[in-house]
């Protein structure tokens, strides 16, 4: 699997880049142990099959962009399985942030909860609000659309590392913007 050097692996990249499906299966039951292994120690069995097919659907997606390394196609694979693994932990927890999504299943919270998180969206808002316009699209790109730091930087016209700083310095100036209200 690991060789991409030779005919043997030319070959089977232009088979995937052709989209042939017989290439595109004997790739996916290649890694399908490895990737659903790994996903079960991230994402626990109830999602690792979702995100071994996310996965390979950006895999898929994304084939023609790959250039033969030292890492191999399986890094890559597996460089994009990382990628989707932080995108489901990041979607698990706005879910289980939004009132009625990923608690008890009802829609429904206690009249208390619910004035409770009313007041704290209220405060975030205010305090996004308070944002620059720049700091405010780069967290709505990467936090509320949930893309990674690559798509936020092909949006925005920087690069991938440039973008995570600057959601990091962004979320700094919001935690100290709900820090400085709260006092």
């Amino acid at each position: 699997m690991g060789q991409e050097e030779g005919d043997d692996g030319a070959a089977r990249l232009r088979a995937l880049r052709a989209r042939d499906s017989d290439a595109w299966d004997d790739l996916y039951h290649d890694l399908y142990p490895r990737l659903r292994s790994f996903f079960l120690r991230r994402v626990g069995p109830t999602h690792a099959e979702d995100t071994v097919a996310e996965t390979m659907t950006r895999a898929l997606a994304g084939i023609d962009r790959y250039v033969p390394g030292p890492s191999g196609l399986a890094g890559w694979i597996f460089g994009i399985a990382r990628h989707v693994g932080a995108d489901h932990h990041r979607r698990t927890a706005r879910q289980r942030a939004v009132p009625g999504v990923g608690t008890s299943g009802s829609g429904f919270d206690p009249p208390d909860e619910a004035a409770v998180l009313g007041d704290e969206h209220a405060s975030l808002r205010a305090a996004f609000d308070r944002l620059s316009r720049k700091d405010q699209e780069v967290l709505e790109l990467r936090v509320i659309a949930g893309l990674s730091a690559e798509q936020a930087a092909a949006v925005l016209g920087k690069r991938p590392g440039a973008v995570r700083m600057a959601q990091s310095r962004a979320l700094a100036e919001l935690r100290r913007i709900l820090e400085y209200a709260d006092a």
